[in-house]
């Protein structure tokens, strides 16, 4: 997989990603508690927990750059576009 050093040479904002990784293990780690416990467990609750689960990953990964002034004022828009699965990482194959 070939790596664009322009992508990751900016300085990143430790603490902000450090949160988002953090609020997704949490989840991670929820999720494979409560579907191991509860035999009830289902598709719905599966996909509500993904959903927390992504946008935490792709928050940390989007905004990794964005400084504190910016992530204390996040916008709406800014919510919406780090939400997104990122466009400029690549995927495994």
């Amino acid at each position: 997989m070939a790596i664009c050093p322009q992508v990751y040479a900016r300085p990143m904002n430790r603490e902000w990603v450090l949160h988002h990784l953090g609020e997704a293990s949490e989840e991670l780690i929820r999720t494979i508690d409560e579907m191991g416990k509860s035999p009830d467990y289902d598709s719905a609750e599966f996909s509500v927990a993904m959903m927390h689960l992504y946008h935490h990953l792709n928050t940390a990964w989007n905004s990794r750059e964005a400084n504190p002034e910016r992530v204390t004022n996040e916008s709406d828009e800014d919510f919406r576009a780090w939400s997104q699965y990122p466009t400029d990482l690549p995927v495994m194959e």
